[in-house]
């Protein structure tokens, strides 16, 4: 599975600019997320659709974002491990 290229992510600009609005996080490349300067998001793609890779603890756990309710279920659990986070 390849990270997902400009043509993916046009596609979760939505999902994107909803990020982009934590104040926690810096999106340092195009769809690629830190925290600090740990890396904690990015996202996929491949012939099953969209996935973001959201960091949790040590591992990062994948998500599918492909349709807008994907998405918004993933924004839930996104801001869920944020507010537990330090």
């Amino acid at each position: 599975m390849k990270h997902a290229g400009d043509v993916a992510l046009d596609q979760l600009d939505d999902l994107l600019a909803r990020l982009r609005a934590t104040e926690t996080l810096r999106e340092r490349k195009r769809g690629i997320f830190y925290r600090g300067g740990t890396a904690t998001l990015h996202f996929h793609e491949d012939a099953a659709g969209l996935f973001a890779d959201l960091k949790v603890g040590a591992a990062f756990e994948r998500h599918p974002v492909t349709t807008a309710v994907e998405r918004r279920a993933f924004l839930a659990t996104f801001k869920r491990h944020i507010a537990r986070e330090p």
